[in-house]
């Protein structure tokens, strides 16, 4: 029996199911006597560090945590459930953290985009049976903004290269912890997690990494879902927006079907984006919460669930906030959450006050989970301009001239599937988000979609410039050879497709074996 330290914030169902896969139960820690007789304790953290030792101090077990972590017994802390382990954290000055390890949590500072999202390798300082069958060139999926300072180097088990080298794992004696997250690695994630599992104390490891690694390039399958006209929960994808055709909605397949079958075909991640309203279903009926159960049994890289995440009263009258919208959906799978029309809305209201109030869902839901767990999708659409006078935008010269042989446009956001346009532009609402915690940008273009052209790279280097968060580049792929020049031409950490993947036009092996000797990926290996 494996005990697992759920504190209530973010997807700890993931790490389940990783273990479970692995034919072993799990208990999830109720009281504090659960982790006092705990034999294996698993401690998933995800969130921001105040929040979480505030939650660990209100259900009193910080005592309990700290016997049973002096008590030489077999201790796994994931992201969070690392960074706790040490004595405090800049990212809550006043809150003291477990102080089993001697050291600090700091933020990154550095020239790279924060977070630290995506797949990363590791230099192994140390034999540990942790690594046993793997070979040491594995990457392991990251996602956080603070890193752990030891101040004992004997600590470190393996440490791990953006911007500068960083600790990204410590053991000490029974006890292990990692920055990044086994059970959204992949088979590598599932080995280390099966070795902490296992009986045994010897100390190997299969080679040593003492080359400087690199952050890849992440290859995302997207998966627009909605109810078709029979009521029946289906993938589709539309040609700019307009997901019908003749009169029907396009149907690619079923979207737990399809998400198992892009993760066995080397995916880094998986966005569902929820297309469908729902507005009116008790949160604990809403159709994508089953549709993350399910996929989170068997598919073991980041998944993100993007729509209906705002405050709604469901046909029973029961008012449920974004917040909790959002943490439904982390406990049911979800890694990140996705924000679209609604995060235009509350940059517009920003920009006329100037006030963060704290009131957002993108501030709330930050507050919370961590701005690593808010991804913003934009909508916008070119809007061509004779000169950058004519607009309070921010207006970008293209090498794409208008239909009036104009040579500037702005990209105006736009609300409801496209279908409204606003008065404001993209760059802007990248920016603003930012301010209010939004931790990666969804960077889709009107203009693009299902045109199967390329990237719009002007876009995405206008906004990419502007933000110091992750740009994902969405819209236009139509083959791989756009998936190298995106990543080329521009600071994209992701590009994203979806028709010609489920359409199987292009797939997603072919994709990184294409990309495999022009930039970092994380290889796909066939099973």
């Amino acid at each position: 029996m494996i005990t697992l330290l759920d504190y209530g914030a973010g997807n700890v169902r993931s790490v389940i199911n990783a273990i479970e896969s692995l034919g072993e139960s799990v208990k999830v820690v109720s009281d504090t006597s659960d982790i006092i007789s705990a034999e294996k304790l698993i401690f998933p953290g995800v969130g921001s560090f105040g929040s979480m030792m505030r939650i660990l101090n209100q259900k009193n077990y910080v005592e309990a945590l700290k016997d049973y972590l002096t008590s030489d017994r077999a201790f796994l802390g994931i992201c969070l459930g690392l960074q706790a382990l040490f004595e405090t954290s800049e990212e809550a000055p006043d809150i003291n953290g477990l102080g089993l390890i001697s050291g600090h949590v700091k933020r990154f500072d550095i020239d790279l985009s924060v977070p630290h999202i995506g797949w990363n390798g590791i230099n192994i300082k140390k034999p540990s049976r942790i690594f046993n069958g793997l070979g040491g060139s594995e990457k392991f999926y990251f996602v956080h903004s603070f890193y752990v300072a030891p101040e004992d180097d004997s600590v470190i088990l393996t440490t791990t290269n953006y911007g500068l080298e960083f600790v990204s794992s410590i053991q000490r004696g029974r006890i292990t912890a990692t920055q990044f997250h086994p059970e959204k690695s992949g088979d590598a994630g599932i080995k280390i997690l099966k070795n902490f599992l296992e009986a045994g104390d010897e100390k190997k490891a299969s080679g040593f990494v003492s080359q400087e690694t690199r952050l890849a390039k992440r290859i995302v399958a997207c998966l627009d879902v909605r109810s078709n006209d029979q009521g029946d929960l289906v993938v589709t994808k539309g040609d700019q927006y307009d997901v019908r055709e003749k009169g029907e909605v396009r149907n690619l397949g079923q979207p737990v079907e399809l998400a198992g079958r892009y993760y066995q075909k080397g995916a880094d991640e998986i966005i569902f984006l929820n297309i469908t309203g729902f507005r009116d279903f008790p949160l604990e009926d809403m159709p994508m919460i089953e549709v993350l159960k399910q996929t989170s049994k068997n598919v073991f890289v980041p998944l993100t669930i993007g729509g209906g995440i705002r405050d709604y009263t469901d046909k029973d009258g029961r008012k449920y906030t974004a917040l909790d919208v959002a943490a439904e959906y982390f406990r049911s799978g979800a890694d990140k959450i996705s924000i679209g029309s609604d995060a235009v809305l509350i940059a517009e209201e920003y920009l006329k006050t100037g006030v963060k109030t704290g009131q957002s869902s993108i501030e709330q839901i930050s507050e919370v989970y961590g701005a690593q767990a808010i991804v913003v999708s934009i909508d916008p659409r070119r809007v061509y301009v004779m000169s950058p006078d004519e607009v309070d935008h921010q207006v970008i010269e293209t090498a794409e001239k208008g239909p009036n042989g104009e040579t500037y446009c702005w990209y105006q956001c736009t609300i409801k599937g496209g279908r409204e346009g606003r008065d404001l532009d993209a760059v802007t609402l990248a920016q603003v988000c930012e301010k209010l915690g939004a931790g990666e940008i969804l960077l889709n273009c009107i203009d693009k979609d299902g045109t199967n052209s390329g990237f719009d790279i002007e876009l995405i280097n206008a906004v990419a410039g502007a933000v110091t968060i992750p740009v994902i580049a969405s819209s236009g792929a139509g083959c791989a050879e756009h998936f190298y020049e995106v990543f080329a031409k521009t600071e994209a950490e992701a590009a994203l497709a979806a028709g010609i993947f489920h359409r199987k036009e292009v797939s997603i092996a072919s994709v990184k074996d294409y990309l495999s000797d022009k930039v970092e990926i994380r290889p796909f290996i066939k099973k």
